[in-house]
Parts: C-alpha cells; sequence; structure tokens
C-alpha cells in the first residue's frame, strides 16, 4: 500500500509531498479499528503547531479527516463492529496517513457515519463542522435573535479550501441568529447569496468604499452584533502593513468597534496583539476575546466525550444527514492525483475543500 506523506527539510521551505510504500500495518491493538478509507478530505499542514507542540517528524502523514468501513476492532472496542461506516479526525500525533487504502485508528476518535451521507461530504464537512460548532457554541453560545458577522464568509483570502465560513453562517441561521457576511470579490457574493438557506446579508467589501464597522452598525439599529467571527485580521495601519491579502482583512479597531454591548469576538488570529486602548473599549462593552483553535479537542483527552459529541451525537454528522448542512465541496479527486491536489491545498491555491476519492 502507498501512504502520502509531507516533507520539509528546513523551516520555511515549501512542504513537498511523497508518496511512501507502507509495509503491512501493525497488529491491531485493544482499542484500535482497522479502516478501509474511502474518502479523505485534505487540510492545510500547520508545520508551525507541529513545531511548538513538539511534534514535528520528518515525515508528516497527510490528511486527517477520514471515511470509510471497518474492517476489524480490536478486543476491547465496544462502539464498532466490522462493515460499520465510520468518520473521524485522525489526531495531531497520528502516525497514519489519511491517504491511504487501510488504516488503524483508536475508537475513540471515529463515530458512525450515517447512510445517507456520502463519503466524501462526511470526510469533507466534518473538520469545518466541528470548527464551526466550537466557535458558535461552545465560546458563544448563539441563540435566537443574535446578530452574527461572519467575515469573508466565502473564505478565499487567509483559509482558502475550506468550506468552514458557509458552515458558520448555515449553523447560525439554523440556530435563529441574524447573519451578516463580508465578500471580497463579486464572485464570492455572489456564491454567499446563493446559500441555502437565504437570508444572510452579504457585504462587498472588493472595492474599499464600505465601512464594515458603519454597515454593520446600521444594520443592528446601531446597537452593534453580539458575535464576530474573523477570518484573520489587520494588526497595524495600512502604510505598516505589508501589501499582501492581509490588506483586504478588517482591522482589529473595526471589530471593536462594530461589537455590541455584552458581545463576543471569535478569532482565528494566531498572533492578535491588543494595546491597552483596545482593552479598555473591550472593557467598557463588557465584551470578550476567544481564539478558535479546533486541535484543542485533541490537545486535550479530558474533553474526549465533549468532542465524540460533537461529532455526531449532537451535531455534525447528524446535521448533515438532516440537509441543515450543506457543504460546498470540489468533484471527488482520484487517489494518483493525490500529490498534485495536496500541493495547491498547501499553497492556498484550492478554491474549495478537496477530498480524495478511493
Amino acid at each position: 500500500m502507498k501512504a502520502l506523506y509531507g516533507q520539509q527539510n528546513s523551516p520555511g521551505e515549501e512542504m513537498t509531498f511523497v508518496f511512501q510504500e507502507r509495509e503491512n500495518l501493525a497488529a491491531t491493538k485493544d482499542h484500535d479499528v482497522k479502516v478501509q478509507v474511502r474518502a479523505c478530505a485534505l487540510s492545510w499542514v500547520d508545520t508551525k503547531l507541529l513545531s511548538e507542540v513538539q511534534l514535528k517528524k520528518e515525515l508528516v502523514p497527510v490528511g486527517r479527516e477520514i471515511s470509510g468501513v471497518v474492517l476489524e476492532v480490536g478486543s476491547k472496542v465496544t462502539f464498532f463492529q466490522p462493515d460499520d461506516e465510520v468518520v473521524g479526525i485522525l489526531p495531531l500525533d497520528s502516525e497514519e496517513s489519511g491517504v491511504c487504502e487501510v488504516i488503524l485508528v483508536h475508537e475513540h476518535y471515529l463515530v458512525h457515519k450515517p447512510e445517507k451521507v456520502c463519503w466524501a461530504e462526511a470526510a469533507g464537512t466534518v473538520r469545518d463542522g466541528l470548527r464551526a460548532y466550537t466557535a458558535l457554541h461552545y465560546l458563544c453560545r448563539v441563540c435566537p435573535g443574535s446578530s452574527v458577522l461572519v467575515l469573508d464568509g466565502a473564505m478565499t483570502l487567509l483559509f482558502p479550501a475550506q468550506p468552514f465560513g458557509t458552515i458558520a453562517i448555515q449553523l447560525a441561521q439554523h440556530r435563529g441568529a441574524k447573519v451578516i457576511s463580508t465578500a471580497h470579490s463579486l464572485e464570492d457574493k455572489q456564491y454567499l447569496e446563493r446559500l441555502r438557506p437565504a437570508g444572510a446579508r452579504v457585504i462587498d467589501v472588493s472595492h474599499g468604499k464600505i465601512d464594515v464597522a458603519e454597515s454593520c452598525l446600521e444594520e443592528t439599529g446601531g446597537l452593534g452584533v453580539d458575535i464576530v467571527l474573523d477570518a484573520g485580521v489587520r494588526l497595524y495601519s495600512a502604510e505598516d502593513e505589508p501589501a499582501s491579502k492581509a490588506q483586504l482583512l478588517p482591522h482589529k479597531h473595526d471589530l471593536i468597534t462594530l461589537l455590541g454591548v455584552g458581545g463576543h469576538w471569535i478569532t482565528m488570529e494566531k498572533d492578535l496583539q491588543l494595546d491597552p486602548p483596545d482593552s479598555h473599549s473591550l472593557f467598557l462593552k463588557g465584551a470578550t476575546v476567544s481564539f478558535l483553535n479546533d486541535e484543542i479537542w485533541n490537545l486535550s483527552n479530558v474533553q474526549q466525550g465533549k468532542y465524540l459529541d460533537i461529532l455526531w451525537w449532537s451535531y455534525v454528522m447528524e446535521k448533515l444527514s438532516n440537509g441543515i448542512f450543506r457543504p460546498q465541496l470540489d468533484e471527488p479527486i482520484p487517489l494518483y492525483e493525490a500529490k498534485v491536489s495536496m500541493e495547491i491545498v498547501q499553497r492556498n491555491q484550492a478554491r474549495k475543500r478537496q477530498v480524495i476519492q478511493f
């Protein structure tokens, strides 16, 4: 069998991807599940995070969101039986590459796949559903009547090939919230307006003529939005910011301005820097800032029960099965194109989520 791995020879060097021949799988341990992989979603490999948690390897397994059929189970496995259809996310420290025909997975990283959900949709939605639920349930408890701003809902700037923005919009609307989203091109605007169920207010900021803070305050009658979910922010003024896509992102002061009293700002900006005036403004509003890192569920095994609950019993797979989540995925890709597709994903050049179909 062949499996796909990423290789980075030196810091800052672009990651390359290679297929490696695998020897026979190790014996199935007590809590292991042997899975025949039917689909695997490709996600950007965060080498910096791997280094920070001391998981840097010469060869990094690629493809962590998988769906497939159970072939064999360990002696102490209680949740699964052979022929069960499963879906899950491999942990950060996994030695297994999801881009492989057969893998071993600990039972606590898998849940049952609904019969009417296809392999590609299951694998391509599980991570973004987890991320959206983490943001809008565990970090802020979105509820009916809340106003939610999802910045760059099409996720084309810093997080391309991820339908997270659209899943977050669908989740917020399902919870009865009023949703506002920004678009950075006419194509993005049309894409967001075609989402079902319709109803999100889309603000086109592609020309730089529309003030996001002013538009949001107008939409909420001057009260500000209850929840802001960003896709990255600018930390400095335009003249101090390097010329890049980041210039299209909103400034942190704009987000603080448009945030309502008691509001929640959920950020994916890893290096967010708040100056004393920023903190003072947040203090006056009684607002909170939370950092969205969906890897926390794998980094802390204490939360394993909640993690599995999100993946299936209360949320992601159940909502996908009921049509509440409608993922925007690219056409499934055959295994022989996995290396090229992963290179595109790692360079952030893919428009939609890439899924390998076996």
